[in-house]
């Protein structure tokens, strides 16, 4: 009596090319992407006609109470953070949309002072 081996089943293809390219896609994604700075406290931004879109560049928070935050700078020792920083260029300003227009008006005064370069006002239309 004869037994014949049952057929070869065909070799599946592999996956692991796939992968590859999932992790090559992923890590180029990671390198790719812009992470920004978490703002310092909730704002709740003016509403404009156009949005401004930001360059990356640091900003000057201000908050509805008039808090300052520049980078890990806050208060006061916001201004020395300014005067130090390597870019002349004009400084970023993002303001509470509930900040008294004097108090913003005065901000921008000191910082016409402080820097040749002067401001930009930051807003997010809807």
């Amino acid at each position: 009596m004869r037994i014949d081996m049952p057929p070869r089943r065909p070799r599946g293809e592999s996956i692991i090319p796939m992968i590859n390219v999932v992790f090559l896609l992923l890590i180029f994604f990671l390198l790719t992407a812009q992470i920004a700075r978490p703002v310092p406290f909730p704002l709740t931004p003016p509403e404009g006609q156009s949005p401004v879109a930001s360059d990356g560049v640091e900003a000057l928070f201000v908050g509805p109470d008039g808090s300052l935050a520049w980078g890990d700078a806050r208060g006061e020792a916001v201004w020395d953070a300014i005067a130090a920083r390597p870019d002349p260029g004009p400084v970023e300003i993002r303001a509470d949309a509930a900040l008294p227009a004097a108090v913003l008006a005065g901000l921008l005064a000191r910082l016409r002072a402080a820097t040749p370069a002067g401001a930009r006002l930051v807003v997010i239309g809807g």
